[in-house]
C-alpha cells in the first residue's frame, strides 16, 4: 500500500502501534511491564555511590531507580524525578532530575526558561506564527516551552491546546507538596507514544480489525526473526547479554564491490531494523569486506541514517579488528522480551 499508514492494537493483551510506510514497517511499539519511560515520580533518596556521583532512590511499590546526577541529595531527601528509559534485568530504572513534559505539540521545560521553536522547522512564516502562540501562552514562572516539528501546519486551536494541557500537568507537578515515594505522572503507553512521536499518516486505523487489516503479524514475525535480506545480502541482528550483534553476509559473491553495496544498504536500513526491533545499547557491526579507503563513505551514509532516527545514538566507530561500533540509548524494550513475558 502507498502512503503511510498508523494501526493501533491489541497483541497478546497488550497495546500496540505500528506505523507503515509504503507497505515498510517504519515503527513498532508495543506495551511493556513496570514503568514507562516519561514517567514521574517523588522519590526518596537511599543509597549514594561514592565516586560515582549517582544514587540509588526508592520508588513506589518497592520498585528501585538509579539517579546518575545525585550530588548533593542526601539519604531521606525528596526528589522528584523522571524515568529515562526501561530497566534492564535486575538493574535499577533509570532516572534523571532534569524533567521535561513533552505533548504532540510542545515541551515544557521546568528550570529551563524561554520560548523556543524547534530549529527544524525552517519556513519563516510558521516560525512567526508558532512563536506568536508560544507568546500567548500561560507558562509557569521559571519555566520554558519548546514548540515541536510536529506543530509545523497543525491549527493553532489544536497548538495552544496541546500548549496549555501540557503547561497546566507541569504546574500541578511543581507545586506538589507530598510525601513519601509516589508516581506523579504516568509513562506514556505505545499508543499514546504513536500519537505524540509519530507524523500524521494518510490512513489512520484504529478499528478492531487494524491488526489484521494491516498484516501486522507478519511484520512482527519479521523483527522476531534474526535474519533478514536486501537485494543479494542477507543479514543477522542478534541480541547478547553483553551486545547486540549485526553480521553481514554477500553469500557467493565474497568480492569487494558486493561488500560495500551490502554495507551501505545496511547503513541505511539499520536505524529501521534497530527502532523496529526495539534493541539498543552497545551495537557491533560484523561487516562485509571492503575497501580500507570506503570506510569513510560508509560512515557518512550511517551517520544521516541516524540522523533521521527519533533515539540518540552515538557512532563510536572502528576497531582494531576491522569492526564498527554504536551506543545506542536503550529507550525501548526489545520486541523479543516484551512478548516472551510471562
Amino acid at each position: 500500500m502507498k502512503g503511510s499508514v498508523i494501526a493501533l492494537f491489541t497483541h497478546q493483551g497488550r497495546n500496540g502501534a505500528a506505523h507503515l510506510v509504503n507497505g515498510q514497517l517504519h515503527d513498532l511499539l508495543l506495551d511493556g511491564d513496570g514503568p514507562m519511560p516519561g514517567a514521574i515520580f517523588r522519590a526518596i533518596c537511599d543509597r549514594p555511590i561514592k565516586g560515582a556521583g549517582g544514587i540509588f532512590v526508592k520508588l513506589p511499590d518497592g520498585q528501585r531507580g538509579y539517579l546518575r546526577h545525585g550530588k548533593g541529595l542526601v539519604a531521606g531527601q525528596s526528589v522528584l524525578v523522571q524515568a529515562t528509559g526501561h530497566a534492564e534485568p535486575g538493574k535499577a530504572i533509570p532516572l534523571t532530575n532534569k524533567i521535561i513534559f513533552k505533548s504532540r505539540y510542545a515541551i515544557a521545560t521546568p528550570g529551563a526558561p524561554g520560548r523556543n521553536v524547534s530549529r527544524s522547522i525552517r519556513d519563516e512564516e510558521e516560525i512567526v506564527r508558532l512563536k506568536e502562540l508560544a507568546h500567548d501562552a500561560d507558562i509557569p514562572e521559571g519555566m520554558g516551552l519548546i514548540i515541536r516539528s510536529l506543530a509545523e501546519g497543525a491549527q493553532d486551536d489544536a497548538v495552544a491546546s496541546d500548549i496549555a494541557l501540557v503547561c497546566k500537568l507541569a504546574r500541578s507537578v511543581a507545586e506538589d507538596t507530598g510525601q513519601g515515594p509516589e508516581t506523579l505522572v504516568e509513562g506514556r503507553d505505545a499508543q499514546a507514544m504513536a500519537w505524540t512521536e509519530w507524523p500524521a499518516p494518510d490512513v489512520y486505523d484504529d478499528s478492531q480489525a487494524a491488526f489484521e487489516n494491516h498484516q501486522i503479524a507478519d511484520h512482527i514475525d519479521a523483527v522476531l526473526t534474526p535474519s533478514f535480506s536486501i537485494a543479494d545480502a542477507q543479514y543477522f541482528i542478534e541480541p547478547t547479554r553483553a551486545l547486540v550483534a549485526v553480521d553481514v553476509n554477500t553469500g557467493k559473491d565474497g568480492s569487494l564491490a558486493a561488500g560495500l553495496k551490502a554495507n551501505i544498504a545496511l547503513a541505511r536500513d539499520l536505524p529501521r531494523q534497530l527502532r523496529c526491533r526495539g534493541l539498543g545499547g552497545q551495537i557491533t557491526l560484523d561487516l562485509a569486506p571492503m575497501p580500507k579507503k570506503e570506510r569513510r563513505g560508509f560512515e557518512q551514509v550511517l551517520r544521516r541514517a541516524f540522523k533521521q532516527d527519533s533515539i540518540d545514538t552515538a557512532l563510536a566507530g572502528w576497531t582494531p579488528l576491522g569492526h564498527y561500533e554504536l551506543q545506542r540509548k536503550r529507550e525501548r524494550l526489545p520486541i523479543a522480551e516484551v512478548l516472551s513475558a510471562p
